[in-house]
């Protein structure tokens, strides 16, 4: 591992608080994006009947996620600025927990040894902006407790939490990019 992390900036949080909004507007910024994975995963497995599904089979969902979260993570790790990734590995541990599961010992060690920027953006829950769709199926009060696991999973590994403020796209966009050192 290196001695610095690589150029990778977190968003996470719970369902629906705005993660990707702000991701798709940071990347039409010029900014490099990682796109979630989980919702990657269900539209997948949903288009092929699949089974690593949260409410089928959530190990194998969990482990999709690390899996694709490792491979943005070994593919963007190069960048030249600042990529902001829609979740990271520490969310399939924050997964595993949320619903009650066992982490295998091979997902913390994931965790631990890609480290992502100290800085972890979390956009906390925002009731008026909450929906679900075909892929986000989770309560408000799910969405309020998988905010607070994330918190608590990348407490835990030891990272700097930033809540990011609950405002306009634009402002949220500025706040992040300010963040990091850019505009």
């Amino acid at each position: 591992m290196p001695a610095t992390p690589p150029p990778l900036f977190v968003l996470t949080g719970g369902p629906g608080a705005g993660k990707t909004t702000l991701i798709g507007a940071l990347a039409s910024a010029g900014f490099a994006v990682a796109t979630e994975a989980g919702r990657r995963i269900i539209q997948e497995q949903q288009a092929q009947g699949g089974r690593a599904l949260p409410w089928i089979d959530p190990h194998a969902f969990a482990q999709a996620m690390l899996d694709q979260d490792a491979a943005a993570f070994a593919r963007l790790g190069d960048a030249a600025g600042p990529v902001f990734c829609d979740r990271g590995i520490p969310d399939a541990i924050g997964y595993l927990k949320l619903v009650g599961l066992a982490v295998p010992a091979a997902m913390w060690r994931a965790a631990e040894t890609h480290r992502y920027q100290e800085r972890v953006f979390v956009c906390p829950p925002w009731r008026a902006i909450y929906g679900t769709d075909s892929e986000r199926r989770q309560t408000w009060e799910v969405a309020e407790r998988t905010h607070a696991e994330m918190v608590a999973v990348y407490t835990e590994l030891g990272y700097t939490l930033v809540d990011v403020p609950r405002a306009p796209l634009d402002e949220r966009v500025r706040f992040v990019t300010a963040a990091v050192g850019r505009r």
